[in-house]
């Protein structure tokens, strides 16, 4: 029977009948409110997340099953870190800092629809998306925490596939995350220090220049006038 099969993209557990679905759904004449069940029974796993949601409506019967894709993995890793949203200025502002574990086990979620050979892979490009959203990983940044893993340092992680941190590490990350924060912290007021220092000296030169420059302007305008009016022995010698 022909079947036709409608994608959308909901909120773990929350699909209601919005515009998206409602225009998605009605003109196939099914029982809509029905669908938005199963959905987020579906779904509620993945509450607080964006899911994608595949919905396969048999024309004749008007019968439908649901597919339930992965979440991106911006959604997955807003979930891990407990985030509402990424960082506005990555370099700036760093707002999570996640285990080498809880990378993997995003990479390992991820794993079969990226672009990769081995899980070593699918973490370095979850480490990426971290950057991104201004999250850094066991307290360094992605070009240290990708060094480290060159050097094999979290060869035996990976291999095993650990995916829980251990108990004590958690308090580890809080300080790790204040450490960064306060660093960047004093490395941007530094730099507006040295910048306003900068610009404060240009202007002073500035100044200084323009100082230098208007008396000369000065003297050469009352030379000018001076030479238009002859002196009283010139006059005399004239009339002689």
């Amino acid at each position: 029977m022909p079947e036709t099969t409608v994608d959308l993209m909901v909120e773990g557990g929350k699909a209601t009948a919005g515009a998206q679905i409602g225009q998605s759904l009605a003109p196939l004449g099914v029982n809509i409110q029905d669908i938005l069940k199963k959905i987020n029974e579906k779904t509620s796993p993945f509450k607080g997340m964006k899911v994608p949601v595949k919905v396969i409506v048999d024309i004749a019967s008007k019968k439908s099953e649901i597919e339930v894709g992965s979440p991106p993995i911006s959604e997955l890793i807003k979930g891990e870190s407990l985030i509402e949203k990424g960082s506005g200025e990555p370099n700036k502002k760093k707002i999570a800092n996640l285990s080498i574990e809880q990378v993997i086990k995003l990479a390992k979620m991820k794993q079969d629809s990226m672009l990769v050979n081995n899980l070593k892979s699918a973490v370095k490009s979850v480490i990426g998306s971290c950057n991104s959203a201004g999250i850094i990983i066991e307290g360094k940044n992605a070009k240290e925490i990708n060094e480290d893993i060159e050097n094999g340092i979290y060869d035996d992680q990976i291999k095993e596939g650990i995916t829980e941190t251990p108990a004590g590490k958690k308090a580890k990350l809080t300080a790790q995350l204040k450490e960064v924060q306060q660093r960047i912290e004093k490395e941007l007021a530094k730099e507006k220090a040295e910048k306003e220092a900068e610009e404060a000296e240009k202007k002073k030169i500035s100044e200084a220049e323009a100082v230098a420059v208007e008396p000369k302007v000065e003297e050469k305008k009352e030379g000018k006038e001076e030479s238009k009016e002859p002196s009283k022995e010139a006059v005399k010698e004239t009339k002689e």
